[in-house]
């Protein structure tokens, strides 16, 4: 009996020890990176920052085994080796000649060929036409496009989708600088349109400009055709997931649950992780919450 029960044991050790190679850590935490752009706008607008960390503190909150970081310094990081492991990758910035990628599209086309994931808040949706619109296209399938594209304020209602991006979310309605009338890929191929809805006629009175208005967008509207401010896309050949968010000007809606879950599962989604069902859960930001971590601002 003695020799039989040392005989289990060994095994059972042995069977530890395949279980757990030496030099071999359990899988580590999906890691999320958040980049900040400077400070634009006046103050509780175009909060990248701030907007970032109620993000990122929402997730490492959410106990989904998921490490965000915010990037200490604004801009591209200083060391860019903290992207290369990094599951996704968010960027809230200035965007079209001030976009912080402008001077980085070989490195970050990179970091996107590998699988990395990404997510682009409000104004970083805007590219330059050219090289980095084209390689917007590739890595999240549309971008925001001048004398194309608008960018009115307005009230937009929205209704789910199937979409895991949409998981534990109702319909709700917010008022922002949606951008809409994006460019996206041919046919739309690997693009889900997640927020959608039809601008009313006083987002078209101003005359047209290169933000402003357009014969092409003044025609898709009058012909009654949704705008999407916010889609999710799937890379070919399954080499990453980007995501595309027009909203967030105003700081405040991201006291909207709808809104800010919507973005919370949506950079889970791009990691490549599955959203819980009742999506990423999050408090509300309180006033005070809101009023953190804002740039200092004129």
């Amino acid at each position: 009996m003695k020799s039989i029960a040392s005989s289990v044991l060994l095994s059972l050790t042995a069977l530890c020890f395949c279980s757990h190679p030496a030099g071999v850590d359990a899988a580590e935490p999906t890691k999320v990176v958040f980049i900040s752009g400077n400070p634009s706008h006046g103050p509780m607008s175009h909060e990248h920052r701030a907007g970032n960390i109620l993000l990122a503190k929402a997730l490492n909150s959410a106990g989904l085994d998921v490490n965000a970081i915010v990037l200490p310094e604004n801009g591209y990081p200083k060391d860019p080796t903290v992207l290369a492991d990094a599951g996704t990758i968010v960027i809230f910035c200035t965007g079209h000649q001030g976009h912080v990628l402008n001077p980085k599209l070989d490195e970050f086309d990179a970091l996107m060929k590998k699988g990395t994931g990404v997510v682009m808040i409000h104004w970083a949706t805007e590219a330059v036409k050219g090289a980095p619109g084209e390689k917007f296209l590739e890595w999240m399938g549309g971008f925001c496009d001048l004398d194309w594209s608008v960018n009115p304020h307005w009230t937009a209602s929205f209704k789910p989708v199937e979409h895991p991006i949409w998981n534990g979310v109702l319909p709700f309605s917010v008022n922002d600088e949606w951008y809409y009338h994006m460019r996206f890929v041919n046919d739309m191929k690997g693009v889900t349109p997640i927020l959608s809805d039809l601008p009313g006629p006083e987002t078209l009175t101003r005359p047209d400009g290169e933000r402003s208005g357009n014969p092409a967008v003044r025609r898709a509207v009058a012909n009654g055709e949704k705008q999407h401010v916010a889609w999710a896309y799937e890379r070919p050949g399954g080499k990453g997931r980007g995501f595309g968010f027009t909203g967030a000007h105003n700081h405040i809606s991201w006291q909207n649950d709808g809104f800010r879950t919507i973005v919370l599962n949506a950079i889970l989604w791009t990691a490549g992780r599955d959203v819980p069902k009742n999506g990423v859960p999050s408090a509300t930001p309180t006033d005070a919450e809101i009023r953190t971590n804002l740039d200092k601002k004129k």
